[in-house]
């Protein structure tokens, strides 16, 4: 039963969509208390009216494996995981043929660097747009956003999503979300989140949660991941290797492993669910009971295989009494829906939610809350039901969130508030079937291919993935003309591809990428890729201070020690430093010398050390540029370091010597001065 008292979730899942200003990769707390509960009037369990409002929520939806083209039509998923029962089509097959020959174009081009083939794949597509093929618009919709082979157009874009989405395109109805949601019109955000957010949810397991696969940041700041990608090389990873060699000598442990990388595609490795089975059958032969319940969620959703709702019963019966507790969860499912069973039965699904949920399951939680939810079998309590998404949210059960989204959306259970929904729809709908660009993304980029691995994360970053944004702008500041960046006639210039990474950075930083933020204030700063804005700078630094930048605290404290951007103030400006310091331990050094500079111009304002320092910012460049093109270049370095060494070498054979003299006493030793010397006594020179 939900008490008064206040109820905390905490969830780093729910980190970069609840707060005003996101906080990317810290954990934090959200608050629900009794205030957020809806009218006790409308929960109460014999109220009719209450009961008409939840009937819109799913109890438990269908839970069956489809390949990404059904639940995205017009994935790209034949061009790069080509499904056995998928036939692609050709330019035969119409308007559906002709688009995705324009994407095998498209694809081709990037990865090659012709804009030549770009115009072709970009005509084809716009051809198939032009029938009312939905997909084509959607892609036109991407072209124009981008500015690749056509002129950069956001109107365009929206106008042609829209029509896409009306078509069914999945792709671009999360595009318009994303638009509506960035301009904080939730009430359309909300409508095309809960939809994108309802596949999402379907295609989920029904006995454990699905492992949650976070599209790869690729780099770390300015560096590359190189510990990331090393564990995402699929079948090439040592580590895979080791693990696969392991299963072959029968370790049971190994192939279930094994087994759950092709099940799911993780890190790296191509989803294969054929492979997937043969895994884990040899796995259950051993008796490991994880395999078992897998094996019971294949036939169960028919993943695979033909399903059969009694062979699923029986594996995750086999995989609940080796205490394999999350099975308790798909049997219970299957009793609920009366499949394999002889007929639906609450009361036993009941009994196996809860032995799931007495074990610290989080889809027994989530369970028992759409069954008070619903008033499947127990006496409808929404307050109840509450409490367990909330436990179940606290522990990142996915389908929790979806049911709390759906509360704030509807006003049932929790008071109306379309912001959170919106946020937390958002975060499950990031988990559908278009996540499969993220995976073919990664394959591209571990290959090399910078181009394809480009093209595909700004497809990602157009319908609101922030790493995936993220990806696409550091690909175009490390990798430059390599990153295959085309413009609307031909690759893109640098001008080009510094307006299209700060885009870039720009929208990742609005969901709670510092680093991003402080990249925008460096461009604001130093006038990279748009013109010097000190004020909006100062705006940039400010939000990636608001996520403990300290680099953004050192930034503002400079800008209000030297009034740029901000008002001269140097309290202000040694109450940033201070900050900083605080924050990164690291930042000792550059932070004393700051706070050095502020004594000093607090003290000796308007005197030359004043002016010194601040010619210094002006110096440093040329500096830095001198010893890269004449002390860093090859040959010159060397004579350098020679000479260096010699001057050392002579340096110190001439003090050896002098110290033998002076033992010998053939030289009187340097004079030393005295500890106290009359200045009257020294003479006037």
């Amino acid at each position: 039963m939900l008490r008064r008292e206040t109820l905390h979730l905490s969830c780093a899942l729910l980190l970069l969509t609840l707060l005003p200003v996101p906080t990317l990769a810290r954990p934090f707390v959200l608050v629900l208390s009794q205030d957020d509960l809806s009218d006790p009037a409308a929960a109460a369990p014999n109220n009719p009216s209450a009961a008409d409002d939840a009937s819109d929520f799913d109890d438990f939806p269908e839970s069956e494996s489809k390949p990404d083209f059904v639940l995205d039509p017009g994935s790209w998923s034949p061009l790069f995981e080509p499904d056995p029962n998928f036939k692609s089509p050709d330019l035969n097959d119409g308007d559906e043929g002709i688009y995705y020959n324009g994407v095998r174009k498209m694809v081709e081009a990037a990865s090659r660097g012709e804009f030549r083939i770009m115009e072709e794949a970009a005509a084809e597509i716009e051809t198939a747009a032009a029938l009312g093929q939905p997909n084509g618009q959607s892609v036109m919709g991407f072209l124009y956003s981008m500015g690749i082979g056509r002129e950069r157009s956001e109107g365009k874009a929206f106008l042609h999503h829209h029509f896409a989405a009306q078509g069914g395109n999945m792709q671009s109805k999360m595009a318009l979300a994303y638009t509506y949601y960035r301009q904080d019109m939730h009430e359309k955000a909300v409508k095309l989140y809960a939809e994108l957010a309802e596949v999402a949810v379907n295609s989920f397991l029904i006995s454990k949660d699905s492992p949650v696969i976070e599209p790869i940041r690729i780099h770390n700041g300015a560096e590359e991941n190189k510990e990331a990608l090393r564990k995402s090389r699929g079948e090439e990873d040592e580590d895979f290797q080791i693990l696969e060699y392991q299963a072959q000598k029968g370790n049971a442990g190994a192939m279930y492993k094994i087994g759950i990388f092709y099940y799911f595609g993780l890190r790296g490795v191509r989803r294969d669910h054929a492979k997937a089975l043969r895994w884990f059958s040899k796995a259950v032969e051993k008796g490991e009971p994880r395999s078992m319940e897998l094996l019971g969620e294949i036939y169960a959703r028919g993943a695979g295989v033909e399903r059969n709702y009694t062979k699923a019963l029986e594996w995750l019966t086999l995989a609940s009494r080796q205490q394999l507790y999350s099975a308790y969860n798909g049997m219970g499912y299957l009793y609920v829906k009366g499949y394999g069973v002889e007929k639906k039965n609450y009361t036993k699904a009941k009994e196996y939610f809860e032995k799931a949920a007495d074990n610290e399951e989080p889809g027994g939680f989530y369970n028992l809350g759409v069954m008070h939810l619903k008033g499947l079998g127990v006496k409808r309590d929404l307050k109840i039901a509450t409490k367990y998404f909330a436990l179940a949210a606290n522990a990142g059960q996915p389908k929790a969130f979806y049911q709390l989204a759906k509360m704030f959306h509807t006003g049932v259970g929790l008071k109306k508030n379309l912001h959170m929904a919106t946020a937390l729809y958002k975060l499950v709908a990031e988990r559908g079937p278009w996540s499969s660009l993220s995976r073919w993304a990664l394959e591209s980029y571990l290959k090399g291919d910078i181009g394809k691995a480009f093209l595909l994360y700004s497809r990602m970053a157009e319908i609101g993935y922030e790493v995936a944004q993220s990806n696409a702008a550091w690909i175009l500041d490390k990798y430059g003309e390599r990153s295959m960046c085309m413009g609307e006639s031909g690759l893109c210039t640098d001008a080009e591809r510094h307006q299209c990474a700060h885009a870039l950075w720009w929208k990742a930083s609005e969901q709670g990428n510092e680093h991003a933020a402080l990249l925008i204030g460096d461009a604001y700063y130093y006038g990279r890729g748009t013109e010097r804005d000190y004020d909006r700078a100062a705006e940039a630094y400010m939000h990636a201070k608001s996520q403990s930048n300290a680099q953004a605290m050192f930034n503002l404290g400079y800008m209000h020690e030297h009034g740029q951007g901000l008002p001269l103030d140097l309290h202000l400006a040694k109450r940033y430093y201070d900050q900083a310091l605080e924050v990164d331990p690291a930042a000792k050094l550059p932070v004393s010398l700051a706070l050095a500079s502020l004594w000093i111009r607090r003290n000796h304002d308007n005197s030359f050390l004043v002016g010194m320092i601040d010619s210094l910012p002006e110096i440093y460049p040329k500096v830095e540029a001198w010893v890269e093109n004449v002390i860093l270049e090859e040959g010159n370095a060397t004579i350098l370091t020679l000479f260096a060494c010699l001057l050392t070498v002579l340096y110190l054979r001439e003090r050896r010597q002098r110290r033998n003299a002076a033992v010998a006493g053939d030289i009187p030793p340097p004079q030393q001065h005295p500890p106290h010397l009359d200045p009257a006594a020294a003479p006037l020179r």
